[in-house]
């Protein structure tokens, strides 16, 4: 548009003293209108003038109404030899007075925009303005990187907190028993922090990094996560971690809490991984084109997140490995539409001496709770299983998004072996969830680590004062989903129960770094060993959660 300004400027014919000044200002009118068309989202000076391409397809009206004028003015001066010549006019002021086929009052105030308080043009001074604080800047930025070059570490804080409710509205006397099984009671409503975690990270030149991070959210008993040190950039193994971290088993285990839809995990997923992070080493590589990405390593079957140390000769230890990847990912979109695979195994060595005086925890004992905080009793437990001397995890992984909508499942089956103490065992679980955003966002995913993403919404949640003594809003982002899943922990002699949930979620994101989530949760459990005479029981869940993370 700035080029048709230019173009029809220089489209004016030459006439007398008045007809020269007037096409001298068009053609001043139109070059300012460029650099205003250049830099009005750059400066302030934009925020002054507001030019939008209604209002340059307005002027441009203008300009030929004054150009058709100027050119029958020369006709006419042509015409009339015998006039009077017509004397040399004064310089165009900054505010024009209508004439016919002139500017109006409104654009007279536009034009007068493009000059300050003297009445001198203020493009240049905007421009030499620019120019310096883009200077000062690009210096700041490179003394900031040599200074960051230069430390021998750095250092991030980060944090998260989650505040969770809990009902149980309704749950047969088979599940009292499951909850308390030496005293049966119904499982009480709870209200308190699911995390408080504080943390540091950093680098450590030249190409080491670590990180801590510690959970206080029961002050009688903190507990640490993320405790290791590392390598980066090394050959054959990329990055190499060694420390407290998480065993690549089951993506909803590696997704990130602060992202995840539902409050808790699926039952599979937190049954054959119970707690996810152990003392381990572990090397993490991703393809240069970022389709694939793998890690794999040797951990401790002990979780040591309460007393820092496994203790034990039996040297209970696992081999984990996981490949995934986005074979297909529409990059024309940024990621709106993606497909993710993945496979993970374990194979482990578990003590199956389970009779005291052994001094091991036994390895082969697969638990969890049913996808809601119910205290320290898991209502699905197999026990220690004893006899047990190696079991193998293999678990395969899907997610498929397109636009608002997404859809994910997994599948793990679990085979134990026993020795001379009894015939293998085989548990076995799998969730599919679909979510779908109504408010227009999407699920993104991180291609090199294969777990999802941070949403980030279109519109953030506010609702404040304006000057006016009105209020303005936002909606945020809201996600809505569904989620079945199952879980099998019953085989032979050993009864540990098979339950199975459907559960439906809310979400309701105020920003990128806060949220609110409701969850609702229909749970049924039978095949359980007897517990109190019972074998199974029901039980109707709602939760909620408030968290922001930094």
């Amino acid at each position: 548009m700035a080029k048709s300004v230019q173009n029809r400027s220089k489209s004016l014919p030459g006439i007398a003293s008045s007809g020269t000044k007037m096409r001298t200002f068009i053609k001043f009118v139109g070059f300012l209108l460029l650099f205003g068309t250049i830099f009005r989202s750059q400066s302030g000076f934009a925020e002054d003038t507001k030019i939008s391409s209604a209002q340059l397809e307005k002027l441009l009206e203008r300009l030929e109404t004054a150009e058709s004028r100027i050119q029958e003015l020369e006709q006419t001066k042509q015409q009339e030899t015998t006039a009077p010549a017509v004397p040399p006019q004064p310089a165009v002021p900054p505010q024009l007075k209508k004439a016919g086929g002139g500017l109006d009052d409104s654009d007279e105030l536009l034009i007068s925009n493009f000059r300050n308080n003297a009445g001198d043009p203020i493009i240049e001074s905007r421009l030499s303005s620019l120019e310096e604080d883009w200077k000062k800047f690009s210096d700041s930025e490179q003394a900031q990187k040599a200074k960051d070059a230069s430390k021998v570490t750095t250092i991030k804080l980060f944090g998260r907190i989650h505040i969770d409710g809990w009902n149980f509205s309704d749950s047969t006397p088979g599940i009292a028993a499951f909850n308390n099984p030496t005293t049966p009671q119904d499982p009480q409503n709870r209200y308190g922090f699911r995390r408080i975690r504080i943390g540091v990270s950093g680098k450590i030149k030249d190409n080491m990094l670590y990180k801590f991070e510690y959970d206080f959210a029961n002050p009688e008993d903190p507990a640490f996560k993320d405790v290791y040190i590392g390598w980066t950039d090394l050959p054959i193994f990329q990055t190499l971690l060694i420390g407290n971290q998480k065993r690549p088993l089951g993506m909803d285990h590696l997704n990130s809490s602060r992202y995840n839809t539902f409050l808790e995990r699926p039952l599979v997923i937190e049954a054959f991984n119970e707690d996810a992070r152990r003392l381990g080493i572990a090397a993490y590589g991703v393809s240069e084109d970022e389709t694939w990405n793998w890690r794999y390593g040797i951990y401790t079957l002990e979780n040591i997140a309460d007393d820092g140390q496994a203790v034990g000769d039996a040297g209970q230890m696992s081999v984990n490995g996981r490949l995934a990847g986005t074979p297909w990912y529409d990059e024309t979109s940024g990621g709106r539409g993606y497909l993710h695979l993945g496979i993970a195994d374990m194979w482990a060595n578990p003590d199956g001496d389970v009779v005291p005086p052994s001094t091991n925890s036994n390895g082969a004992r697969f638990r969890t709770r049913p996808e809601a905080r119910t205290g320290s009793t898991r209502w699905l437990d197999t026990g220690a299983i004893a006899g047990a001397d190696w079991f193998n995890t293999l678990g395969f992984e899907a997610m498929l998004n397109i636009g608002s909508f997404s859809v994910v499942s997994e599948y793990q089956v679990t085979k134990v072996g026993r020795g001379n103490d009894g015939s293998d065992l085989t548990f076995d679980g799998a969730y599919v969830q679909a979510a779908y955003f109504l408010t227009g966002e999407y699920q993104p995913i991180d291609r090199r680590t294969g777990t999802i993403g941070r949403v980030k919404p279109l519109e953030n949640f506010f609702w404040v004062n304006t000057c006016d003594e009105d209020t303005a809003s936002g909606w945020g982002a809201w996600q809505v989903a569904a989620r079945y899943s199952y879980l099998n922990l019953t085989d032979a002699d050993i009864r540990g129960g098979d339950e199975r949930n459907w559960s439906l979620a809310a979400v309701w994101w105020w920003n990128s770094h806060a949220r609110v989530q409701f969850n609702y949760v229909h749970a049924e459990i039978d095949d359980h060993r007897a517990v109190n005479g019972f074998t199974g029981g029901k039980s109707d869940i709602f939760g909620a959660r408030f968290m922001v993370d930094f």
